[in-house]
């Protein structure tokens, strides 16, 4: 049988998804402040467009949580 789908905490999961991963764009960003000049390029390259895709994925967990709470309302 098939849970029922509760929803009552979606936007505080999201919250929590927008939190860890802000903090996981501040670290590269600090690591890459730290030790990008000892690092290859194309490693440097990786972890920016990680970044850049982390700040996509952001983005869309905002959206979704304002879609949340509208449909709380």
């Amino acid at each position: 049988m098939a849970k029922p789908d509760n929803r009552a905490d979606n936007v505080e999961h999201l919250q929590q998804h927008i939190e860890d991963t802000q903090q996981n764009i501040q670290e590269t960003n600090e690591y890459l402040a730290e030790f990008g000049d000892e690092i290859s390029a194309s490693e440097k390259q990786n972890l920016q467009a990680k970044n850049e895709r982390r700040q996509n994925s952001v983005a869309a967990f905002q959206a979704e949580k304002q879609d949340e709470m509208n449909a709380q309302e």
